[in-house]
């Protein structure tokens, strides 16, 4: 996700937050967003100078936030965005991976090990019910959880045994993450959505 991307995601929890619960306090609001309670203050001061918020003393050294006009208008705006871009992703995620899972079924790989837990992921595993394939599990060595969707998340790749396939499911691995997806499960079996603009040149190196 760009900066861009996230000052308006982050905008838009906000507003939406508001509009529910004129209430809330920074410390809830930084829960509700994932995020530190120093940078949920910093982006409610922003949409307050922006005119999207306003703040009202209640008792006890409470406050109340209210959405403004202006503050209701950008909520709207910001939904259609996310949602325009949300089904985009989708549809281009969707056609990523049923092109990648024809590829598995021609080349006879079929148990499937998805690198990455991610929306990417959600898909994939959505669209791989289409073609006669097992989904072994996850591998994602910082997902806290051991398991995710039902399915079991490896942590360490050298593991894992029981896949001929690898669909690389992370929406940001770093270059050294993917060279040890290569280096443990072999060039051969890596395959990379075309959404995700990765390419593999010469050896293991990525472009």
């Amino acid at each position: 996700m760009n900066t861009e991307n996230r000052e308006d995601s982050l905008t838009l929890g906000i507003l939406q937050t508001i509009d529910k619960q004129n209430n809330v306090t920074q410390r809830h609001l930084a829960e509700r967003l994932g995020v530190a309670l120093g940078l949920a203050n910093s982006y409610l001061k922003r949409c307050v100078k922006k005119g999207l918020v306003k703040i009202e003393q209640a008792p006890a050294n409470r406050y109340l936030y209210y959405l403004t006009p202006k503050g209701f208008a950008e909520k709207s705006r910001l939904t259609t965005e996310y949602l325009t871009v949300s089904f985009d992703f989708y549809r281009r995620a969707s056609s990523s991976c049923i092109d990648i899972f024809k590829q598995c079924v021609v080349e006879n790989k079929n148990e499937v090990l998805l690198c990455g837990v991610s929306e990417l992921a959600e898909i994939a595993l959505l669209r791989s019910r289409e073609f006669k394939l097992n989904i072994v599990g996850f591998y994602d060595s910082e997902y806290a959880e051991d398991s995710y969707l039902g399915f079991p998340v490896w942590h360490d790749i050298k593991n894992i045994s029981g896949f001929n396939a690898c669909v690389l499911t992370a929406l940001n691995a770093s270059e050294t993450e993917l060279n040890n997806i290569i280096k443990y499960s072999g060039k051969s079996r890596l395959f990379i959505p075309d959404i995700l603009d990765i390419r593999l040149t010469g050896g293991n190196n990525i472009e």
